[in-house]
């Protein structure tokens, strides 16, 4: 019986087999790179605001603590946004006829609170309580990054599971002393290992990671 197929199919059938393979292989890498990247995360991209507001300046230059405009901080899931007097407090004095400060003044005399873009925004599904982290020790600059020094606010981490779970399976290697929680200056000593787990026994720190703990 003579030979339907050129000997060549065998070659080219094993070459789209391994092709296939490969291309997906690289379809899920590049799926999960994108994934992480900025323009999913949002991770890195400054934010637009209605007032350029500068953390760099109020904390950084100014010595600003987190808890003068974020007041509910320490005992709410919510850290708070500061009303526009919190604002005024300041700017009636201070910069008090700048263009740039005119939709706070706006605000001020209508009661109308300015809309603010929101930096760091986790899904509706996500549980995260602001006042427990602080209890437990976990610094505003582990999360938020340094204010200090962002002209213009933006979201340092990713805020994906993963980067959640880091910390909840060993946070030993977060948490600092509850005294230095709001310090921008705090830099993780030498010894943090060492520190970290004498300060989770004395904070009893759980290491939750049911997927209940977020998602309720």
């Amino acid at each position: 019986m003579s030979q339907i197929f050129h000997r060549s199919t065998n070659t080219i059938a094993k070459v789209t087999v391994f092709g296939a393979l490969f291309g997906l292989a690289f379809a899920a890498w590049a799926l999960a790179t994108l994934n992480r990247s900025s323009w999913a995360t949002g991770a890195g991209v400054a934010r637009e605001q209605p007032v350029q507001f500068s953390h760099a300046h109020h904390v950084g230059d100014e010595g600003f603590d987190c808890r003068y405009c974020h007041t509910s901080v320490e005992t709410s899931a919510f850290a708070g946004i500061p009303p526009t007097k919190t604002c005024m407090n300041c700017h009636s004095q201070i910069w008090a006829t700048s263009p740039a400060l005119e939709p706070v003044r706006a605000s001020f005399r209508t009661g109308e609170s300015i809309r603010w873009t929101r930096v760091h925004d986790l899904p509706d599904f996500v549980y995260f309580d602001h006042s427990i982290h602080v209890s437990k020790g976990v610094g505003c600059t582990t999360c938020h990054g340094k204010v200090d020094q962002m002209p213009l606010m933006f979201q340092q981490a990713s805020l994906q599971m993963d980067w959640c779970l880091d910390c909840h399976r060993h946070p030993e290697k977060y948490v600092r002393p509850r005294e230095q929680v709001f310090s921008v200056y705090y830099e993780p000593p030498a010894n943090q290992i060492e520190l970290g787990r004498a300060l989770v026994k004395e904070y009893k720190i759980q290491s939750l990671t049911s997927c209940s703990t977020c998602h309720r």
